[in-house]
């Protein structure tokens, strides 16, 4: 089964997350070698990868999250660990696959790429988040539509 990777996970794999304490290094850097496993869902136009790139180091170095993020643009072509999933831009939601629900009317844009890939991919792969509270704010919305979000760093969200 693949999985879907919000961006935070490889920021505090590679230790760059002041919020994120080592338990949560460890734990998004464990995640990301289940994930070299599992496969990755993404999608096609390169929005999650160009999302990565501005985070992560292209060489691979110096860490976790920086690796994973080269090991999957090398692996971007293969079907057996890389989903390249279409999806489509929609004014308002940001992309068609994005649910229609006014809940959700107030859900990062930058991070509805993700969901869409989600929903679109068919398996309905979870989405990996690390230290982004608006996951949880939304997350029981999210399950109502179908998407599932797997918290790595349950420690680092609210109360």
């Amino acid at each position: 089964m693949t999985v879907v990777i919000d961006t935070n996970v490889l920021v505090v794999a590679n230790g760059a997350s002041p919020q994120a304490d080592l338990q949560c290094q460890y734990a998004c850097n464990q995640a990301l070698e289940a994930a070299r496993a599992q496969g990755v869902a993404i999608d096609d136009a390169q929005r999650i990868l160009s999302e990565y790139r501005a985070y992560c180091s292209h060489s691979g170095q110096p860490g976790l999250g920086d690796a994973f993020f080269r090991w999957l643009w090398n692996q971007q072509g293969n079907p057996q660990k890389c989903h390249s999933v279409p999806i489509t831009p929609h004014g308002v939601r940001g992309f068609e696959e994005f649910p229609d629900d006014p809940r959700l009317g107030t859900f990062d844009r930058s991070d509805r790429k993700f969901v869409a890939v989600a929903l679109a991919a068919g398996n309905q792969p979870p989405i990996l988040n690390a230290t982004d509270s608006d996951w949880w704010q939304v997350r029981a919305v999210l399950a109502e539509c179908d998407v599932h979000i797997e918290f790595v760093c349950p420690q680092c969200m609210p109360g």
